[in-house]
């Protein structure tokens, strides 16, 4: 018996096709309610509050899914202490995500360090068109696969400062024996050179640092720093921030709980990612000025630069653990390769861009005020 169009819509179509897109519809409307644990303290600024932050990602993910995911955002210790993060996801049994720098990872991967920043690397703009459209992301997708991850890139600080120091760097030889609350990378350099580098959580650097335990101390930059109260420990702030030219934040996903997710949503986790990530950097870039200049001209803080023979040395140093680790590891080679190699080409480029106007232009500008 033929059925004709006309009657198949009228008597049984609109079921049918109900019966088969129901299961779509029912899936597009499923809800997922995640937990995220962070690196930071609760409300600590930049990090776990305001403009790019972990909440600010959390809260982007709802609107731009229509409360579709809600996550429910934990401080450093709330849950689980601030650097068990990676673990955690991984297993994905208590936490869907987390919010920290892959930095901290280096116990698990060395290869991890390389998706915050590297020593004397790109800044902002040179990072992230590495990650973006370089091939820094894939890499980083596949350092992460073995655990279980996704990784997401949601935040810079841009260019951080050498860090705080109690007494004055003349030498090389000043590094000596000094105790220096520094992560990742970066501290292995710090160690190369004779000095003691420890990785400890931000909440307890000022602490830390005003009783004596460390002599100095890195964190972001003038407006978190004084935030801190790293000011009121040290008095001597260098720049030259050789360690962390554009230090990215991460969000890490359970990959079983990102692939149970529906294709829009997915998207929705990259784009609050992107939105957080530009969001970030101009918001701190927008108050370290001022912070600055209240540092140095409100409570007496010496803002310095590195003597040359210690940045040559750091430099030096940075190199040839770089090349031992690509000696150890083809993944690691890897994405040292393909890091300096893009350098290099943006370098070209931003020798006669940004720093041509940096250099030559922008003085000019400074006498319109």
């Amino acid at each position: 018996m033929s059925v004709n169009r006309r009657n198949f819509l009228k008597y049984g179509g609109a079921a049918a096709v109900g019966t088969v897109m129901a299961p779509s519809i029912v899936k597009a409307q499923e809800t997922f309610n995640w937990r995220m644990t962070t690196s930071w303290p609760s409300g600590f600024p930049f990090f776990q509050s305001g403009p790019g932050s972990a909440t600010d990602f959390a809260k982007r993910v709802e609107e731009m899914s229509g409360g579709r995911i809600r996550i429910r955002v934990y401080g450093a210790g709330e849950l689980i202490p601030a650097f068990d993060g990676f673990d955690a996801v991984s297993r994905g049994q208590q936490v869907q995500l987390n919010h920290a720098c892959s930095y901290y990872w280096a116990g698990e991967s060395f290869a991890a360090q390389y998706f915050t920043t590297v020593p004397f690397g790109m800044t902002f703009q040179g990072f992230n068109a590495w990650l973006a459209h370089g091939g820094g992301y894939e890499l980083w997708k596949e350092t992460y696969e073995p655990y279980n991850l996704i990784p997401l890139a949601v935040g810079c600080t841009g260019a951080q400062p050498v860090g705080w120091f109690r007494e004055p760097i003349t030498s090389v030889e000043d590094f000596r024996g000094l105790n220096i609350r520094m992560p990742g990378l970066a501290g292995d350099v710090y160690n190369a050179i004779g000095a003691n580098a420890r990785l400890l959580p931000g909440g307890e650097i000022f602490s830390a640092l005003e009783r004596g335990a460390i002599d100095a101390a890195e964190w972001v930059g003038p407006y978190l720093d004084r935030a801190l109260g790293l000011h009121n420990a040290a008095k001597h702030y260098y720049s030259s921030g050789w360690h962390e030219p554009s230090t990215t934040t991460e969000v890490i996903v359970n990959k079983d709980a990102y692939d149970s997710l529906p294709s829009d949503l997915q998207a929705v986790l990259h784009n609050a990612a992107a939105a957080c990530n530009i969001t970030s950097h101009t918001w701190i870039e927008a108050q370290n000025g001022d912070a600055l200049q209240d540092l140095v001209h409100n409570h007496g803080v010496q803002f310095e630069t590195l003597p040359d023979d210690v940045i040559r040395a750091l430099f030096e140093a940075t190199r040839d653990i770089l090349a031992a680790e690509a000696d150890k590891d083809p993944l690691v080679k890897r994405i040292n390769d393909s890091f300096w190699e893009f350098k290099k080409k943006h370098d070209g480029w931003q020798a006669n861009s940004e720093a041509v106007f940096a250099n030559t232009i922008s003085r000019y500008g400074q006498g319109m005020i």
